[in-house]
């Protein structure tokens, strides 16, 4: 579910801006999220609902006021559209505030995806992040404004939907300066411990056995001469 904002700074009142806007059948003449809005004699306001085409279709859908502040916030949504992958569903939001040299306005372009559609947001965010400042430029020429630049363009796609507000400058945050890494320790390995293994003690050896000596033979005395 994309959503894309863009502000602009337009040169013209706000009950200007926002009398032109409250008619849906001027969105056909600067944006591009409209091709055609048939002619109505209901005024405009909530609940009321205008016959539109979007870019690209052939069938009529519905446009319905869904939100209105006189002088301050606009909402239009079309009708769910669906095809062979799903369906999608836009919603257009007009925010305005006065200025000392005209009106603040922030247009928000939100479309629900359901299905297989949903694969393909990042697509059609591009197409909206192209597209919107062209628009607002084009709003800023119909209304014969005499100063009209885009203050912020948009850059990234927010999921999920969130109401947007204006934004705020975030407050800066100073990183404390890194001290000087203290040098490595030294690092001592301890001796291998030998264990204590017992003695090992001398084999048994078999004691020798005497040898038997043979007995001395005796002399017999020799006979005398």
């Amino acid at each position: 579910m994309p959503e894309i904002s863009v502000d602009v700074h337009i040169g013209r009142s706000v009950t200007e801006v926002y009398d032109f806007l409250s008619d849906a059948r001027n969105l056909a003449l600067w944006f591009s999220g409209v091709d055609s809005v048939a002619e109505s004699s209901e005024p405009a306001g909530p609940g009321v609902a205008h016959v539109y085409r979007f870019p690209g279709r052939h069938r009529d859908q519905l446009l319905q006021c869904v939100a209105y502040v006189p002088g301050e916030h606009l909402v239009f949504r079309g009708d769910r559209m669906w095809n062979a992958l799903g369906a999608q569903t836009p919603l257009y939001s007009f925010t305005l505030s006065s200025r000392p040299r005209g009106t603040l306005l922030r247009l928000t372009v939100r479309c629900r995806l359901t299905g297989a559609l949903t694969l393909l947001a990042p697509v059609v965010a591009m197409a909206w992040r192209r597209d919107l400042p062209r628009d607002v430029r084009r709003l800023g020429e119909r209304l014969g404004a005499p100063h009209c630049h885009v203050i912020s363009a948009p850059r990234r796609v927010r999921l999920p939907i969130s109401v947007s507000s204006p934004a705020t400058a975030a407050p800066t945050t100073v990183r404390p300066a890194l001290a000087p890494p203290a040098p490595p320790r030294p690092q001592f390995r301890p001796e291998p411990r030998s264990e204590a293994r017992p003695e090992a003690r001398p084999e048994a050896r078999p004691e020798p056995r005497p040898t038997s000596v043979p007995a001395a033979k005796e002399r017999s005395p020799r006979p005398a001469a």
